[in-house]
């Protein structure tokens, strides 16, 4: 079961939780990993710390943040080198 920490982030250590994360992950461990946490909506973590804290979101939050990524508002992001400099 899920355990709420004092600052409103959920423990990632939740027992029968399946985390997952991009195939278009690098194997650097700078990678976003996801979990269905079922009427909790959707944990997501840093996979560098597993057993650190997740923040969690609910199904209508991630469903808005995906259909902005689908629709790609988000693609300035990704056209940034490391530094924050526009490519």
């Amino acid at each position: 079961m899920m355990q709420q920490s004092d600052n409103g982030e959920q423990e990632a250590g939740a027992r029968g939780v399946w985390w997952r994360k991009s195939r278009h992950s690098n194997p650097s461990g700078s990678c976003v990993e996801v979990a269905d946490l079922g009427s909790v909506g959707v944990g997501v973590r840093h996979s560098r710390f597993p057993a650190g804290p997740a923040m969690v979101y609910t199904w209508a939050e991630i469903s808005a943040f995906l259909t902005g990524v689908k629709d790609g508002e988000f693609d300035d992001l990704i056209r940034r080198d490391h530094g924050g400099q526009q490519r």
